[in-house]
């Protein structure tokens, strides 16, 4: 059957060359990334009042779900609250001002303001560092608020804690659990581009996953863990309230009527999937469902045409075998 013509391997094959990105070009963005946070420590030393306290690299590539599309190296920066501006807006200003003040020799055009975060271009690649404004107050286990992009409201965040949380489902699944993150989150792409009202984010992606692999649902056969995910989604319909106990009990998490309800794992008053409508919920279960389809097609195959053609229904006409 399908399995003959397109299984596990086959997957793996085409996630490391389609999906994930390279392990050297992950090192080279890391690298550019931590040469920005090995200034600013430098800086530090010799300025040790100066308000950006620390920078953190955060997002996918820290996480290591990358895909190989990405195109803005995430980093977090904490900026002592006591004297930054609350407003969004301003507090942008006052980021680029003041990473202008850490690394004179950037030229004014390698430092641009952007609406939730602070562009830093790296003229030698071109590549770009976004760096995102953390208010910290100086919790040592580098809590701090973040500007919320979907309503302007403060977060409590930590970079450090979200990252544990990822190693530890990375450790209990070997590289499946990233990989099958990888996967699906290359399935939410084609979406988008297919529909532009097709909203998956990434991040609950990455719950909806742990929360699966937290239950002991397997991840080692990726045709068979992509089926579930989907499967779940159907199925479960989002009914089904996600919060984890890594950092709090979750019978703390207030109860809300929201469509959506999956709990930032650092933070139970955060509902990730906040503005997340009836039609938008709607709008990934259908997708689920014809996802879910079209690998049961794919795994019941007879030809390898049919068995290719089911899957790039998923993967994109790039899926081949």
């Amino acid at each position: 059957m399908g399995r003959e013509h397109v299984d596990h391997a086959d997957v793996v094959r085409f996630a490391e060359e389609r999906v994930n990105l390279g392990r050297d070009d992950a090192e080279e963005l890391r690298a550019q990334a931590n040469r920005l946070r090995d200034r600013l420590e430098k800086y530090l030393e010799e300025n040790p009042h100066f308000e950006l306290r620390k920078m953190l690299l955060s997002g996918s590539l820290a996480k290591g779900t990358a895909l190989k599309t990405i195109s803005d190296i995430d980093v977090a920066c904490y900026v002592s609250s006591e004297s930054a501006p609350q407003k969004i807006a301003e507090l942008i200003d006052y980021l680029a001002k003041r990473l202008e003040k850490a690394f004179p020799n950037f030229k004014p055009e390698q430092i641009t303001r952007k609406t939730y975060s602070v562009g830093v271009k790296f003229v030698s690649t071109g590549n770009e560092v976004d760096v995102v404004p953390i208010l910290y107050s100086g919790d040592p286990e580098w809590r701090g608020d973040l500007i919320s992009q979907d309503t302007g409201d403060r977060l409590m965040t930590s970079v450090p804690m979200h990252l544990e949380f990822i190693r530890k489902r990375k450790k209990a699944n070997d590289q499946d659990y990233a990989q099958v993150v990888r996967l699906v989150k290359h399935w939410c792409e084609l979406r988008k581009r297919e529909d532009s009202d097709f909203r998956f984010k990434s991040f609950m992606v990455e719950l909806i996953l742990a929360h699966l692999a937290d239950r002991g649902m397997n991840l080692a056969d990726y045709p068979e863990a992509l089926a579930s995910f989907f499967n779940h989604i159907v199925v479960d319909q989002f009914k089904t309230t996600i919060a984890f106990s890594d950092f709090y009990d979750p019978r703390t998490c207030k109860a809300t009527t929201d469509q959506i309800r999956i709990w930032d794992p650092v933070n139970c008053e955060n509902n990730v999937a906040k503005l997340y409508t009836a039609q938008n919920k709607a709008t990934v279960v259908a997708a689920s469902l014809d996802a879910g389809d079209a690998i049961d097609s794919a795994l019941r195959a007879v030809t390898k045409g049919d068995t290719i053609r089911y899957w790039q229904k998923v993967f994109g006409s790039t899926f081949t075998a």
